[in-house]
């Protein structure tokens, strides 16, 4: 395997989305313990049990999701490798000869791609966790792809190392 010159893994860390999910899981928890363990009916129509127990189990699985998503970036002389697993099972290559242009930018999440994750947008397709500053990439066939990162300035030192960054499309 060619030397690695750049290597970044991030996840979804933002507090608002944990407690975004822990609400309703909450509401629902209570709801199990009230009705299934104490014998309290939840709410003037309850469901029955095992409805309330395959809630709960959904709403843990929707709730964990967010934490299982991760990103992973690789650069070496090659090109640029990326996984956003559990979307992609295996590391997706662009080689540089696929590429026209590639710079770090600052970007727009919710503007340009309507929020994080795995987004397509105006300005083509992104893959992000957080954060608006990303990899830019450019393709020869005129796509675009935009992979976020929290270390910026790395990144930019990398690509001018290699000597593949186009243009310096980042401003702190």
């Amino acid at each position: 395997m060619p030397t690695i010159y750049f290597e970044e893994e991030q996840r979804f860390t933002q507090g608002w989305i944990f407690l975004l999910l822990i609400v309703p899981v909450t509401v629902i928890v209570w709801g199990v313990i009230q009705q299934v363990i104490m014998g309290i009916q939840f709410g003037n129509n309850p469901a029955p049990d095992w409805v309330l127990i395959l809630i709960l189990a959904f709403m843990m699985l929707l709730a964990a999701f967010p934490f299982i998503l991760k990103l992973k970036t690789l650069i070496n002389k090659e090109g640029i490798s990326y996984r956003f697993f559990p979307f992609h099972r295996s590391f997706k290559t662009i080689t540089w000869d696929m590429v026209d242009k590639v710079y770090v930018r600052k970007y727009s999440p919710i503007g340009e791609f309507g929020g994080w994750g795995f987004r397509y947008g105006k300005n083509g397709k992104a893959l992000n966790t957080s954060g608006n500053k990303g990899l830019q990439i450019e393709f020869r066939n005129g796509t675009k792809l935009l992979i976020g990162t929290q270390r910026p300035d790395e990144l930019q030192k990398t690509l001018y190392q290699l000597g593949v960054s186009s243009i310096s499309g980042f401003s702190g």
